[in-house]
């Protein structure tokens, strides 16, 4: 059952991405009507997903998708010829409500006109359709449907009377659904995070295409359920619990009856003006990135300091030492005041921003990850995660409590208090290793306050070498923050722009784009990995 499911969900996602489109053209040059090709693809979608879902695994996918779409187009053609020879609109509009009277409905009900009726009930307010569904489908008098809402009997009628002047009016109407209901977006996000939610928030969250697509379309752009509803093409009901659901886990605010998305999304746009201007200055800031830490290391040997522990190959520690000296850099322009992630549901504190695809290179990801934190323990472990080749996957994404105390205490040739199992998952993870006195780290290791130390051991003609490499490095990136930092701002959602710490978090992803340096020094060749390269590249206590 488990591996038909699998199927089945692979079927769909292979639906979604390959065929939504395709079929949309096909209903158009069937229907030559882009409403009415709305319409019928949505059909089709509804049925081969419900098929699917069902546990159906046709032989050949492809012939099988076909088939259903010239199927449901035949039908939706016969319908569409008996609803101009029997029904219109004004049908409905003659009918009078009576209390107890089932007819008004009734032919409609048993026509095709039935699944009109059934979409524009999936449209409306709860209030109206409770009552349509219980009168004409359910057939409860009015009586009882008064008595079971605790309102009078007129106001029964009236919304009943209100009701069939919506229905009518939607009906009538080729219902024009949003892009975004036969073609839904992606996005992809960028995470702050200290501590997730009990409930795996926020990436249990944002792995949804639904809610991708609400945040998209409610960004910067305040809007109803009903709005959201004909813009995704999902049933009023469903998109209400799920606006109230994201509303409660603070992903959307809610202000006079109106939906907005709560955090940054970087437009397309922006995206490709960041690229280019970046990799416009790659090549040149990359080299001196380079120059600046082999020239420190040159200093630093000189001096007989190994100022990155010894604990890993200068080859294997220039992966951590050229990110962290980015990042360092980068902080030192960067005028911005860092403020500590926001408090989430379920003791998460998170920030997050969305990025929409753009067209421009997909390159491999560079994040830093490390230990979660503590409010007794601080350990300041960290690790540039490189997607790339793989080697995201040798080591853990996270540290937990345990094993990060346990790698401070290793680090600090103290190891009576490690727990034996935690000593073992470390020794998996590629963190430590056994050594003749017992363990040792297998990492970057910094000792604290460590670079005033260092510095002070330094000749003043070796001081200007390294400071004059490091101003020229930091000359480009406050360019570049700025430069990036503006495109932002302009971009931003006009609330948004009314949050202090929205704006000041907008800093964090107006930066240099470390995967651009990452890649140049991999094609300048002056980083590698290999089968000799220590699993725990990137990372460093």
């Amino acid at each position: 059952m488990q591996e038909t499911n699998k199927i089945c969900e692979a079927l769909i996602k292979d639906f979604t991405e390959n065929y939504m489109e395709k079929l949309f053209y096909f209903c158009l040059k069937k229907t030559g009507n882009n409403e009415e090709a709305e319409d019928l693809t949505q059909d089709i979608a509804l049925q081969i997903i419900t098929s699917l879902n069902k546990g159906t695994i046709p032989s050949s996918f492809s012939a099988w998708v076909w088939q259903i779409a010239r199927n449901r187009y035949s039908v939706w053609s016969e319908a569409k010829h008996k609803r101009n020879d029997m029904v219109t609109g004004d049908y409905i509009d003659d009918c009078e409500v009576e209390d107890e009277n089932r007819s008004i409905l009734d032919e409609m009900i048993h026509t095709e006109q039935m699944a009109l009726l059934r979409r524009e009930l999936a449209f409306i307010k709860s209030d109206y359709r409770n009552i349509v569904v219980a009168y004409y489908i359910e057939n409860n008098s009015i009586r009882d449907i008064a008595a079971s809402l605790s309102i009078s009997i007129s106001a029964v009628q009236q919304r009943l009377h209100r009701a069939r002047k919506i229905l009518k009016e939607g009906m009538d109407m080729a219902r024009e659904f949003g892009k975004r209901s036969y073609k839904p977006e992606n996005i992809i996000f960028v995470n702050n995070c200290t501590s997730f939610g009990e409930k795996g928030q926020p990436w249990s969250i944002l792995s949804h295409a639904l809610y991708k697509n609400i945040f998209l379309e409610a960004y910067d752009n305040p809007s109803t359920a009903q709005e959201l509803s004909f813009a995704l093409g999902v049933a009023l009901p469903y998109m209400e619990d799920e606006l109230e659901f994201l509303t409660r886990e603070t992903f959307l605010i809610k202000s006079e009856g109106r939906y907005e998305t709560n955090f940054p999304i970087v437009s397309k746009e922006v995206r490709e003006k960041t690229f280019e201007y970046q990799m416009k200055i790659s090549a040149r800031v990359t080299h001196l990135l380079e120059s600046l830490i082999d020239e420190y290391n040159i200093i630093c040997e000189n001096h007989d300091i190994r100022y990155y522990g010894g604990n890993q190959t200068y080859e294997d520690a220039k992966w951590t030492l050229l990110m962290l000296t980015v990042d360092n850099l980068i902080d030192e322009v960067d005028n911005h005041k860092h403020t500590e992630r926001t408090e989430r549901p379920d003791g998460g504190k998170w920030d997050i921003v969305g990025f929409q695809l753009a067209d421009i290179p997909e390159l491999p990801w560079v994040g830093q990850h490390g230990c979660l934190d503590s409010d007794e323990v601080k350990v300041y472990f960290q690790q540039y995660k490189f997607y790339r080749d793989g080697i995201d996957l040798l080591t853990p994404d996270y540290l937990n409590e345990n094993e990060s105390v346990a790698l401070w205490q290793i680090a600090n040739n103290n190891t009576a208090d490690c727990n034996r199992n935690t000593i073992d998952k470390l020794i998996n993870y590629g963190y430590i290793k056994k050594a003749e006195s017992g363990y040792e780290p297998n990492i970057v290791v910094f000792e604290k306050k460590q670079e005033s130390k260092i510095t002070k051991q330094f000749t003043d003609e070796e001081l200007e070498r390294v400071g004059t490499i490091a101003a020229q490095i930091k000359s480009i990136f406050r360019d570049a923050l700025d430069y990036v930092n503006n495109l932002n701002m302009n971009d931003m959602s006009a609330s948004l722009l009314k949050n202090p710490k929205i704006k000041e978090f907008a800093a964090t992803y107006s930066q240099f784009d470390r995967s651009i340096v990452l890649e140049q020094a991999i094609k300048d060749g002056w980083i590698k990995f290999d089968e000799n390269s220590n699993r725990a590249i990137g990372a460093y206590i």
